[in-house]
């Protein structure tokens, strides 16, 4: 069995406690749907947002999920580098599982896609 890292990212249009626990919601929802994982094979998520987000902190939203209750979370802000993209998520899942590094899936939505076009053509195409 190994650890695994799936790399998800979206973008919110304000810095609004809706938008934001919203948005990592909808994240995590098609990070587990793309890669078949339930919460129970989740080792931890690690959360990050640009430092422009600071109405809510994201994994208020996954505790709110079903069977989410007892993984691990942790958020961070994002490095402001400048030039990066604005009001954006990241989580960065950790799985326990035998699939191969190839198999898994990140997820990229809204804005975020621009981050990492090479994957989004991989897990879109």
């Amino acid at each position: 069995m190994y650890v695994r890292g799936i790399r998800g990212a979206t973008t919110v249009e304000n810095n609004e406690e809706k938008e934001i626990l919203s948005a990592t919601t909808e994240l995590l929802a098609e990070i587990v749907s793309q890669n078949g994982f339930p919460p129970g094979d989740i080792a931890s998520v690690f959360i990050t947002v640009t430092p422009d987000l600071t109405a809510t902190f994201p994994a208020k939203a996954i505790r709110q999920m079903e069977g989410w209750e007892l993984v691990p979370l942790m958020c961070s802000v994002e490095i402001p580098v400048e030039g990066g993209l604005p009001l954006c998520i990241r989580l960065m899942v950790q799985v326990n599982t035998e699939k191969r590094q190839d198999e898994i899936r990140h997820v990229y939505l809204k804005r975020a896609m621009s981050l990492r076009p090479d994957i989004v053509r991989l897990t879109n195409g």
